[in-house]
Formats: structure tokens, C-alpha cells, sequence
């Protein structure tokens, strides 16, 4: 609807809105025309709909974030946010549950439509008095304290209907990167999640709001003992941090604490997974595209056509080609989408392709796969064995520990071949026990004495991303001075990881499942690491299934060059 200016924009939103909360249409425009001296000023009529209607407060009190105009960059809304403002307008001022979740993918805006909105109309109208925002790193939690902040501070529309409710020149207030003290006398605190909830008051008041947004982070989900310890200290903590329901006569004179839970799933049980399954807890979980099983979806019909064009990498236009494909059949090639006014199917099937795995997980919320370990098998033979095959290419692949921490991951040096039949050999495999930041010369001078070892070795790569090429050039003064191996002509290669490891390590989950990689029987530690690989956040160690990888992928790419030898022609009788 087009209008003509933004006074007529917000009165159409206040005549819609008392529709929505109960008025007829007459009635509306009644109450509009009654009311019309302060409608939006001073404790108008725009600030009375606010408070019993949280979807009006949004879209007019806070319309630069919400709704779309010229003037911003706000995409329209859809019917799974307003969904969300009515559930958590229930729950906080109405009769519905006192804890609820929302488990929703990645870029549907729970923060902005979730936290960001309970916060800023809770403080608003001081229905709650202390909100306590939890996020899985400080940083988090801090930018919703600065968005808030800068919303009270330069908002007009609520100064006009509210007064001034934040005062970061008033010393009599609390403002800080943390803290938000507002002139209603209520309090906001934002905190990451390993800090404790217990024992927070402000006034004699516990929080009566706490808001879990993104509780958990990538290492709070990494191992069993990590999910264990993230729930242990929520369960133990949050008993202790709420304001209990008062009752009088058994009439509820006070609401007790409301704890909403916003997140995605990352695995089976980790914190949201276990937050769901909880009786205490009314959760409602969204799929990004509303399609039961995505997997034979975008691998067949049109899809499957078009995947078959993207993965062509013979073609150098291929990503174009499929693209034009696409808008060609992109009718029938639609599909549907949570946030359909927003999103785009182009888009959704592109980022499934480039990881299936973790678009299921972070747009479907589908976790049955994850943390499951990728590799069902090692192929194996003793190294005495291994040796005795025709090897036509030979390389060192090198990936240094990256911390100087006692705990860090191993060096990693992978001795690997290419035989006449085809198959790939990792001769000499190993997490060598040496920490390349702070024992630099032990570390190069085991690719010394592996190349020794190896001579048909004619290529080193080391991974370049912690010593920025010194490695590289220690190893290559080295081997200049060292009298076996200066006349080799050894090729040195030296570039940095860019691309993501999983994507990376999934590239060789069919040759290792088919045997068409094989490792020495003797070099467990290093194919028991593979074995373990359950993708970077659920692994301890990635270094040998990472440098498994790369050799697989480089060896079919490097030139060893043949040099001629020459033979004495009088022995050919010429």
C-alpha cells in the first residue's frame, strides 16, 4: 500500500491494529477520531496499543527496524515472526507459558524479532524490571546492549509517546557496554554464557526476564563432556537466578521469571536439543524450506539437472550455465520457504550444495547426522608391504601445530605416493609429538630427515598459515646446504588453508570408504584420528584426516619431470 506521507502510514498501522486486538472497523476509526488530539504523542493512543500488543509496538515504534520504507533496508515481515511476537506477548503478559523455546534456522532474524523486540517493549512499558540477556560469547550479549541502547537513545517515535527512558549523560543511570539502567527504574545486563546467572539482583529484584540467545557456542557442543558440563551448569545455575511466581488466595499477584530460548540445533544432545525435549518447555522448531526430505529434492528432476551443470568444473562458465538453467525453469523449480518474502530458492539450493551436512543443520534443523563419525573404514597394509608397489609420484605434506599451548594439535607429516595401479599410498603417516612454534629447528629438520629417507620425493607442501612461508625458506636453505639433497631439484609448495576443512575433508569420505587410499598397519594413532573425524566441531583432533585430504587431492595434480639419460653409443655399436 503506497501512501503519501509517513502520517498517513502511521495512522493506517494504529487503525489496523486496533482491528487486531479486538475493535470493529468502526469502532477503530471511532476510537481514532475520539482520540484524535494525542494519538501518537505523550501517552497517546499508540502508546496504550503498544503495551497490549506487541506486533504494534513493532511495527510502529520501532518501523526503521521492522517495516519497510524507502528510507531503510527492512524486509517484510512473515507470518513466522508475528507468530513469534504473539507467543512471547502470551507469555509475558498473557496466560501462557512461563518458559518458551524457539528452535529456527540460521537468518530468520530470532534475535532481532525475539530479543531484540521482548527487551526493548519489556523496558519500555516496565513490564519486566531487570531482563537478563545470555549469549554464547560476551561480545554477542554486548551488541544487543548496544542496539537497545541506540534504539531508546535516538528513536523518536518513543521518546514522543514515552519520554526519555535512557539517560547516558545522567550519572544517576547505569550505561555501559553491559548494563543498561533506564529511567522507569528498570535494568537490562547482557552476559555470556559461562558467566553464572545465580545471585544477580538489581533492587531486590532477581531477573524476571532472561532470554537465551545463541546460549551455546561451537566448543560448549564439541564433546560429550562439553554438552554434559553446558547442561549441568544451566540446570544448577538457572534454579537459583529466577524470581519465584507470588500467589495470594491462590490468585497469581506476580508473574514469575519468563525464560525464552532462542537457538539453533548442533547436535543431538546438545543445550537447545536438551532445552526441547524438557516437559517444562513449550518449543516450537522451524524449518527453513518446507520440504520433508531435502536430500532427494534438490538431487533429482530440474534440480538434479542443474546440479549436474554446477559441478561440471570442466566447463569454466558453470556457475553461470546452471544459473541460467535456473531462471529458464525457475517457475517450476520453486519451492517452499519460511520466509518466502525474503528469501530466495536460487540462493537456499546453492548453499545446500556447497554442504548438504551443514544446510541441514543450521536451515532444517536436522541433527540426525551430526557428530556421527564420517569414516567407516581405513584400508590398510603392513609398511613393508606398501613398499613393494611401483610408486610413479611422491610428496611431503607438512601441517604444523598452530598454538603454542602444551595442549595443541600434533604436527602432522604425511609421506604419500601414487602407484601404477592407481591407488594412493600414505607410506609414512604420522602426529609427530613436536610443537613447531616452540621447537622451530626439531620441526624442519624431521621433513629433512624424511625426505632422506623418501628420496623419490619431489615435492614438499607445507600448510602456510602459522609461520607465513619462514618454515618454507628454513627448509629450502636446508636442503641447499645439505649435500644429498641440494641437486634433487625439490619443489616446494607453500599456500594457506582458505577453503573450509570439512568441505575439504569430505572430498575424500568416498576413496577412503572404497579403499582407494591405503595407510600403514603400523601407523594407528594417525588412522585411528581419521576414524574418530566426526567434522570440526565434534573432533578434538582434525590434523590427520585434514592432511589426508590434501595429499589425496594434490598428488593427482603435481608433474614430476623425467630427465633423459644419456648412453654411451659405442655400447650400441654405433
Amino acid at each position: 500500500m503506497d501512501f503519501q506521507n509517513e502520517d498517513e502510514q502511521n495512522n493506517y498501522l494504529l487503525f489496523k491494529y486496533l482491528q487486531k486486538v479486538g475493535f470493529s472497523e468502526d469502532a477503530a476509526a471511532s476510537m481514532i477520531l475520539k482520540r484524535s488530539s494525542n494519538l501518537f504523542g505523550y501517552h497517546g493512543l499508540a502508546y496504550e496499543l503498544g503495551r497490549i500488543s506487541l506486533e504494534f509496538f513493532c511495527m510502529y515504534f520501532l518501523q526503521d527496524t521492522f517495516l519497510p520504507k524507502e528510507n531503510n533496508t527492512a524486509a517484510p515481515i512473515a507470518d513466522v515472526h508475528r507468530e513469534i511476537w504473539s507467543d512471547l506477548e502470551h507469555s509475558i503478559i498473557g496466560d501462557g507459558p512461563n518458559q518458551i523455546g524457539r528452535i529456527l534456522p540460521r537468518g530468520t532474524g530470532k534475535s532481532v524479532f525475539g530479543t531484540y523486540s521482548a527487551a526493548c517493549w519489556c523496558h519500555a512499558y516496565a513490564i519486566k524490571k531487570y531482563t537478563l540477556i545470555c549469549s554464547d560469547i560476551g561480545s554477542t550479549a554486548e551488541k544487543f546492549i548496544k542496539d537497545i541502547k541506540n534504539t531508546f537513545l535516538e528513536n523518536k517515535y518513543i521518546e514522543k509517546a514515552f519520554g526519555k527512558l535512557l539517560d547516558d549523560r545522567d550519572k544517576r543511570y547505569v550505561c555501559n557496554s553491559t548494563q543498561l539502567e533506564f529511567t522507569n527504574k528498570t535494568f537490562i545486563e547482557a552476559i555470556s554464557s559461562s558467566s553464572p546467572m545465580r545471585g544477580r539482583k538489581y533492587g531486590n529484584c532477581r531477573p524476571d526476564l532472561i532470554l537465551l540467545d545463541d546460549y551455546q557456542s561451537e566448543d560448549d557442543v564439541r564433546t560429550e563432556d562439553a554438552r554434559e558440563k553446558k547442561w549441568k551448569r544451566f540446570s544448577d545455575d538457572v534454579k537459583y537466578a529466577v524470581q519465584k511466581e507470588v500467589k495470594r488466595a491462590g490468585i497469581v499477584i506476580k508473574k514469575g521469571t519468563t525464560l525464552i530460548a532462542l537457538g539453533t540445533l548442533q547436535h543431538k544432545e546438545c543445550f537447545y536439543s536438551r532445552l526441547l525435549k524438557q516437559p517444562t518447555w513449550k518449543f516450537k522448531k522451524e524449518k527453513g524450506v518446507l520440504i520433508d526430505d531435502i536430500d532427494t529434492y534438490f538431487n533429482s528432476g530440474l534440480w538434479k539437472q542443474f546440479k549436474d551443470i554446477l559441478f561440471n568444473f570442466k566447463n569454466e562458465t558453470h556457475l553461470e550455465d546452471a544459473k541460467e538453467f535456473y531462471y529458464s525453469h525457475e517457475k517450476e523449480m520453486q519451492f517452499p520457504l519460511l520466509w518466502a518474502e525474503f528469501w530466495d530458492c536460487l540462493d537456499m539450493a546453492l548453499s545446500y550444495y556447497e554442504n548438504p551436512s551443514s544446510f541441514k543443520q543450521e536451515v532444517q534443523g536436522d541433527v540426525d547426522s551430526i557428530g556421527e563419525k564420517w569414516f567407516k573404514t581405513v584400508a590398510t597394509e603392513n609398511r613393508q608391504e606398501i613398499e613393494t608397489h611401483n610408486f610413479i609420484k611422491t610428496m611431503l605434506l607438512v601441517d604444523p601445530a598452530s598454538t603454542a599451548k602444551t595442549k595443541s594439535d600434533y604436527s602432522a607429516y604425511l609421506v604419500g605416493s601414487q602407484a601404477d595401479n592407481n591407488l594412493k599410498y600414505a607410506r609414512k603417516a604420522e602426529l609427530a609429538k613436536i610443537n613447531a612454534r616452540t621447537d622451530f629447528d626439531k620441526y624442519v629438520d624431521h621433513m629433512i630427515e624424511l625426505l632422506k629417507k623418501y628420496p623419490e620425493t619431489t615435492h614438499v607442501y607445507i600448510e602456510k598459515n602459522t609461520f607465513n612461508g619462514a618454515d618454507a625458506n628454513q627448509l629450502e636453505l636446508k636442503i641447499n646446504k645439505d649435500g644429498a639433497l641440494r641437486f634433487r631439484g625439490i619443489e616446494i609448495i607453500n599456500e594457506s588453508q582458505r577453503k573450509n576443512k570439512d568441505d575439504k575433508i569430505s572430498t575424500i569420505i568416498p576413496y577412503m570408504n572404497k579403499g582407494q587410499i591405503v595407510f600403514c598397519e603400523e601407523d594407528k594413532e594417525f588412522t585411528d584420528q581419521i576414524l574418530d573425524f566426526r567434522g570440526q566441531k565434534f573432533s578434538v583432533h582434525d590434523d590427520a584426516p585434514d592432511i589426508t585430504a590434501e595429499f589425496s587431492n594434490r598428488i593427482e595434480n603435481i608433474k614430476v619431470v623425467q630427465y633423459a639419460s644419456f648412453v654411451d653409443r659405442r655400447k650400441l655399436g654405433i
